[in-house]
């Protein structure tokens, strides 16, 4: 084990997370032991306790416990592409809508989690980022996540400096993200907005197994001081009758299951998605229960359709789109919806 270490953040590393700032100096620590040392207390910043996900600053000290040695590391001190195998390298290169020299866009499958975590297994876009270097030496880097069950585009930075600015987009609201859905009956109205706040429900899983969000009136927001503001527009872009809506949805916020809570207490729960509709309720086409029955699959219909940003290095605006996944391409297809028969930002003329 090694002693307390006092680390200041260099201005080269900027700001970023600490979670992420911490791993990439010592990179046998995952994610659960760095949730675990901001529990106890144990990793502290400039002092003071810190989330896992709280920003460093340039200049800021970070108190970092006694740690464990790290394992033996090969010379070129990385993973390389050669001990993944050559089927999840063939598949995570597959995945590839776009890429230039500095980002690379995937189209995410829908059950494969972006990153490692309790319960995710050893199989994730994280742990096949070495797949994607493409001749660069530098390892990939991811910016954002999608839940295990989302499938859509996902932005892997190629370069320490790429991330950095692409963070910083994420934060400033700068990108636009459309996801898809196919949800329980049709929300009325066809165009709106939900301000629900979002707050942990008590109880779940000591390392983020099980967990569920709870949706919080905004104005009683002020009596639930751990929930947090979130915000979702959406839009009806097709139905079957009542029983079934195809909508898009932005999310103005990034909180954690944001979408599916959100339209779960709209009492519209997303197609597939037991956590928040209920997977053994059938939908009678009022809008309840998660399950349509019949061919229509039991996944989760939830994509990141598309995403829009100023591309850090040319300043051009940049929209990658990414193809339904197949589960979903059957459902469109059983319900008579037709992926070209939409706008691309349906929000677009009310901006």
């Amino acid at each position: 084990m090694s002693n307390v270490q006092l680390i200041k953040v260099t201005e080269a590393e900027g700001e970023q997370r600490l979670d992420r700032w911490l791993k990439k100096k010592f990179p046998q620590l995952g994610q659960i032991a760095v949730e675990k040392m901001c529990r106890k207390g144990e990793l502290r910043v400039d002092g003071g306790r810190v989330k896992a996900n709280s920003r460093v600053a340039p200049g800021q000290e970070v108190r970092v416990p006694p740690l464990p040695e790290a394992a033996p590391r090969r010379s070129d001190e990385r993973r390389d592409a050669h001990e993944i195998s050559d089927d999840d390298a063939e598949m995570i290169q597959s995945c590839v809508l776009w890429r230039d020299e500095h980002i690379i866009a995937l189209n995410k499958p829908p059950g494969l989690p972006s990153q490692g975590g309790s319960g995710q297994g050893d199989r994730h876009v994280d742990g096949l980022l070495d797949a994607l270097r493409f001749g660069f030496k530098d390892r990939p880097k991811m910016v954002h996540r999608l839940d295990k069950d989302t499938s859509g585009v996902l932005l892997i930075a190629r370069t320490d400096r790429i991330a950095r600015a692409l963070s910083e987009a994420f934060r400033l609201k700068t990108t636009r993200k459309i996801y898809w859905a196919a949800v329980a009956g049709v929300p009325n109205p066809k165009m709106g907005t939900v301000r629900f706040g979002l707050m942990k429900a008590p109880g779940h899983g000591r390392g983020g197994e099980g967990e569920k969000m709870i949706c919080i009136h905004p104005a009683k927001l002020k009596d639930h001081p751990d929930a947090k503001r979130a915000t979702t527009d959406y839009a009806v872009l097709d139905a079957l009758g009542t029983r079934a809506s195809w909508v898009a949805l932005v999310p103005i916020t990034g909180r954690t299951h944001q979408l599916r809570a959100h339209m779960a207490e709209l009492g519209h729960p997303i197609v597939g998605d037991g956590k928040y509709g209920g997977s053994g309720q059938e939908n009678p086409g009022d809008g309840w229960g998660a399950q349509l029955g019949g061919e229509i699959s039991r996944k989760l219909h939830l994509h990141a359709r598309q995403i829009s940003f100023d591309h850090p290095i040319t300043k051009k605006r940049i929209t990658i789109t990414a193809p339904l996944p197949t589960h979903m391409k059957k459902t469109w297809k059983t319900l008579g919806w037709i992926e070209n028969d939409v706008p691309a930002d349906p929000f677009e003329d009310l901006e």
